[in-house]
């Protein structure tokens, strides 16, 4: 098998300015996924930058970067230029690893790259685990994904689900469903056909109404297969605690 890892990375953050260059252990965060994407078995990995400096960053540490426009509305966006700009036949499997996961492990990157093979007729591949809180079947910022039988995605959702029929109107569960419900995790596979074909889907209102961009390919009749993880991915990158969460992990301290 044969993939390719893209890595979109946006420089404005309203709550961390300048996200992808913050230091983690001396290297650019960026950089540090970069790394972390190379030791899977990625035949090559990019980052499609929004600013020149990003591009600078990666290149002083030995990592390919290029360009994109400023103006993408999504990281989905940005991988369409970036596969046109590297001119990747429409075959070729593309793996999306977020620009703010510089714990993000190789294996999940390989498998989310496996699931997508493993399914021709499928026009993406992305991964879950097994909620094993009831904090975080409850929270909205926690985004659910149930599936069919074959492992491919039914739906996505910030609410609860599956949503035990037998509970009281209006009252809160005490526990976890059975089987455990299943978190989403924010990696992609596609072919690069499909992701310069993404961006001209028209966003469908369940997109909207969830804010959640995966809905707008189920919308439109493609299929996502999904890989499950057995163990949960590491912290993003999302704010300053993040961060500072983060470097205390690279330090060792």
């Amino acid at each position: 098998m044969s993939f390719v890892v893209l890595v979109p990375a946006r420089l404005a953050s309203t709550r961390l300015p300048d996200k992808p260059l913050a230091d983690i252990g001396g290297l650019p965060m960026v950089v540090r996924v970069a790394q972390r994407a190379a030791l899977s078995a990625a035949q090559r990995v990019v980052v499609a930058a929004d600013d020149e400096r990003i591009v600078q960053a990666c290149e002083a540490h030995g990592v390919q970067a290029l360009l994109t426009r400023k103006d993408h509305a999504s990281g989905s966006d940005r991988l369409a230029e970036a596969c046109a700009l590297l001119r990747l036949p429409d075959d070729t499997i593309v793996v999306n690893v977020q620009g703010d996961e510089p714990l993000i492990n190789p294996a999940l990157v390989d498998a989310v790259a496996e699931a997508l093979a493993r399914h021709p007729d499928v026009a993406m591949s992305t991964a879950v685990h097994a909620i094993d809180t009831l904090a975080d079947f409850l929270n909205p910022n926690v985004v659910k994904a149930v599936l069919d039988d074959a492992g491919l995605a039914l739906y996505f959702s910030r609410a609860p689900i599956p949503w035990p029929r037998d509970l009281a109107a209006g009252s809160t569960p005490t526990q976890l469903p059975s089987p455990a419900p299943l978190r989403h995790i924010g990696i992609y596979g596609y072919r690069a056909g499909f992701v310069q074909q993404f961006p001209r889907l028209a966003p469908s209102p369940l997109e909207r109404l969830e804010s959640l961009e995966q809905l707008r390919a189920l919308w439109h009749g493609h299929r996502i297969a999904v890989h499950r993880s057995a163990v949960a991915p590491g912290p993003g990158v999302d704010t300053p605690e993040d961060l500072e969460r983060v470097r205390t992990l690279f330090s060792g301290a």
